[in-house]
């Protein structure tokens, strides 16, 4: 009896040993492989390209802020927002009575200048006759030459005050500078304008022909980047249309933001495509590097940047391993090997 009760009590620990593994092998799930597809490493002509983001800035000399150099009352104003002008154009005129008056005035005293040298150069002749008739002492004659010296540097000075009057007096017509588009106006006619310690500002003038862009290059890209380099780019408002311009100019100090360092390359728009630009303009920028010819290549997709350092996954059979590898110039779609990996293996890209 005690027998036949073991044995029922093995049988059930088999079975339900046999339900477990059952459950175990069932409950299982074989873990899913990652997805991925390979690419082959193999040469290529690398076209490295650039890519930035800039805004459209006026050139140098290529925005004026316009002034007066006399103080007056703004009679009339010749400019409005978004008219255009051409260099030597009046935009503004002040009220030049006083300046007319201070003219005349200085014109009256050029006059008497004038008067009063033909005076002493008529008394020093006739003292220089009577000094030979031995009728005047020799003092005479000097005095007279002094009297002649005196109202000659008189009449220079009046002249010089006429010539200034003159230019003050055609202060009162403000002109345009360059040519270009009125961008922003800063008085009224009937205001007063004193202009004792600084210009004051009457219009701002913008030459939009002569307009350039400032994007900001990374460090690692930099290197690359030289005067006369083709750039393109695209602005918001046109976006299907490619504008082109010529790096002009790398600043050779760095800006810094977040720990990026990145340097202001400029360049000049050279084809406008018929289109109106303005500055402040958001630019996609595209710098065209020189082509690198017949170099080993991979899709840049298959290379992974950690803490300053690129990697790629090799297959090796059927198993990947982990390769370092020192990376070149790289397109919009390839990435140049420079070492690391060969040409003929295969590398790994997870989708």
């Amino acid at each position: 009896m005690r027998k036949k009760k073991f044995l029922i009590i093995m049988v059930g620990v088999l079975v339900v040993m046999a339900l477990l593994a059952m459950l175990g092998l069932f409950g299982r799930k074989n873990p899913t492989p990652p997805a991925y597809t390979t690419a082959t490493v193999a040469r290529r002509d690398i076209g490295s390209t650039v890519q930035a983001t800039g805004i459209i800035k006026p050139m140098v000399g290529a925005e004026v802020r316009v002034g007066s150099r006399v103080s007056g009352v703004v009679k009339r104003l010749r400019a409005h927002i978004g008219d255009l002008v051409k260099a030597g154009q009046i935009i503004a005129e002040l009220d030049d009575a006083e300046l007319q008056a201070k003219l005349n005035q200085n014109s009256a005293a050029l006059e008497k200048a004038k008067a009063d040298l033909d005076y002493a150069r008529q008394n020093l002749e006739r003292q220089r006759s009577l000094l030979k008739k031995n009728f005047a002492p020799q003092q005479q004659v000097d005095l007279a030459e002094n009297a002649a010296k005196v109202a000659q540097a008189q009449l220079e000075q009046a002249e010089a005050n006429v010539e200034f009057a003159r230019v003050q007096l055609g202060y009162a017509k403000i002109l345009a500078p360059i040519s270009g588009v009125i961008a922003s106006i800063a008085t009224q006619e009937g205001e007063t304008v004193a202009a004792s310690f600084s210009a004051p500002t009457f219009v701002n003038i913008i030459d939009l022909n002569r307009l350039e862009v400032q994007t900001y290059v990374d460090e690692t890209d930099i290197g690359k980047v030289h005067e006369g380099l083709e750039a393109g780019f695209t602005v918001d408002t046109y976006p299907n249309t490619d504008f082109r311009g010529k790096v002009t100019a790398i600043y050779p100090k760095a800006v810094i933001q977040d720990n990026v360092v990145n340097y202001i390359v400029t360049f000049a728009i050279t084809d406008f495509q018929g289109m109106t630009l303005r500055p402040e303009m958001t630019a996609n920028v595209t710098l065209f590097l020189a082509a690198r010819k017949n170099v080993l290549a991979v899709p840049a997709a298959a290379v992974v940047r950690e803490q300053g350092e690129r990697y790629v996954m090799i297959l090796v059979g059927d198993k990947t391993e982990r390769r370092k590898i020192k990376a070149g110039w790289k397109d919009s779609g390839y990435t140049e090997i420079v070492s690391g990996i060969g040409e003929g293996e295969k590398v790994v890209i997870y989708e």
